[in-house]
């Protein structure tokens, strides 16, 4: 089947690796403009724009998906299907009424529709997740699903770990989608939840909330946006790894730095901060880092 693949991120990036490897290898590649990151502020492309040209896929980075000539360029690929997976702008008419578009979304729809759906249901505390298949719709992932999933998240899942193990799955159940063609089912918007983007306030680890909760929290940034504990001189000490703590610790809102890791009081319990990143520096394990503030 010839598609067209809208994406942007490391994960769509997966996604297409897989989709090229099928009978349904995109004959365009869409995906947002070069920007700047990093400190140096260089102008990088996106992973997908990166494994397009890495694939020998013709490549195309507007400004808008939506504007006449991205969407000339698309119908000149006369696509049968369009795929999209985590492209992070809006998809508008005449594209949406003039092809089917199918979403791959690494949730249980109705479940964490938006934008960050792995991140949020290991923040709170779910114990499976999944990806759905499902029709773009002008709705924020509202549309009918059409396949889906699922895939339990383990106690000591991460981000990254998770996230590579939906990559794979949602690149196998696009193929599946695209070769059955299964009919779709509309989504109970009853039962919707939804995933918010990340912010800056996100990677704050807030003492006044739990130590289970602060855990799953350092797990859901890990190693892609990472959390952090502010310190007495203003700064923020990154934090890869923790724990919640056996024994009782220092009252809510203290960071002792005087054991054998840095632990810090919660509202409820204590997290022992394994892997740190201090300022300026690399992350070290949270000993190494108490042993070099003692020297």
């Amino acid at each position: 089947m010839r598609t067209v693949y809208l994406g942007t991120s490391e994960f769509a990036a997966g996604v297409l690796r897989a989709l090229s490897s099928s009978p349904h290898r995109p004959t365009l590649v869409i995906t947002r403009p070069d920007r700047p990151r990093g400190r140096g502020r260089r102008l990088a492309s996106p992973p997908v724009a990166e494994v397009a040209r890495e694939l020998g896929i013709d490549l195309d980075q507007p400004a808008s998906v939506n504007d006449e000539t991205a969407v000339a360029r698309i119908a000149a690929a006369a696509p049968e299907a369009v795929c999209v997976c985590a492209f992070g702008a809006l998809i508008k008419e005449p594209l949406l009424s003039r092809y089917e578009i199918l979403n791959l979304h690494p949730s249980l729809l109705p479940r964490w529709r938006g934008a960050a759906p792995v991140e949020r249901a290991i923040m709170a505390g779910d114990d499976r997740t999944g990806v759905s298949i499902m029709r773009l719709t002008a709705g924020l992932d509202s549309g009918p699903v059409c396949s889906q999933q699922e895939e339990p998240i383990e106690p000591d899942d991460t981000y990254g770990t998770l996230a590579a193990r939906l990559e794979t799955l949602g690149g196998e159940l696009l193929i599946d989608a695209l070769d059955r063609r299964p009919d779709c089912t509309e989504q109970d918007d009853s039962r919707a939840t939804y995933a918010e983007k990340l912010t800056a306030a996100d990677r704050v680890l807030e003492p006044s909330r739990s130590a289970v909760e602060l855990e799953r929290t350092v797990r859901a940034l890990s190693p892609h946006v990472g959390a952090a504990v502010p310190l007495p001189d203003g700064s923020r000490l990154g934090v890869g790894e923790a724990r919640v703590a056996d024994e009782p610790g220092p009252p809510a809102g203290e960071l002792w730095l005087t054991g054998p890791l840095p632990l810090l009081g919660c509202a409820q319990g204590s997290l022992e901060l394994v892997v740190v990143q201090p300022p300026g520096r690399r992350p070290m394990a949270g000993a190494d880092y108490l042993r070099g503030r003692r020297r």
